[in-house]
């Protein structure tokens, strides 16, 4: 006897959910960037790892990591200057090279995570 199945496709709902679980993930992979980065960033008050930001435009699927202050550049870019054991330079350019697979593995995870339901 013949089996049937009946599928029903709704692509403006996959793609609304994954749009949503690249937002979401993309929004995750930010805050990871920003945790890593605050690991190496010089430290003396505090005051350059406190004025990290994780951003994401949801609309765009765009994301960034920045820093606020004045001397922020200068602090990423000098590579002359000496730093506290752990810190340094390259603060936010190093670990947005090195954590790229992770961040990557988040986005995915979290768009797999909205197309299956959960």
């Amino acid at each position: 006897m013949p089996q049937r199945t009946t599928f029903r496709w709704d692509g403006a709902a996959a793609l609304a959910a994954i749009r949503e679980g690249a937002a979401t993930g993309l929004e995750l992979g930010m805050e990871h960037l920003l945790g890593e980065s605050n690991r190496l960033v010089p430290l003396d008050e505090g005051t350059l790892e406190r004025s990290g930001r994780a951003q994401v435009d949801r609309a765009e699927l765009v994301g960034a990591v920045s820093y606020d202050t004045v001397y922020a550049i200068r602090q990423h870019e000098e590579m002359t200057w000496r730093h506290l054991p752990g810190r340094q330079a390259k603060y936010l350019e190093q670990p947005a090279h090195s954590e790229a697979p992770t961040i990557q593995a988040i986005i995915a995870e979290s768009i797999r995570t909205a197309t299956e339901g959960g």
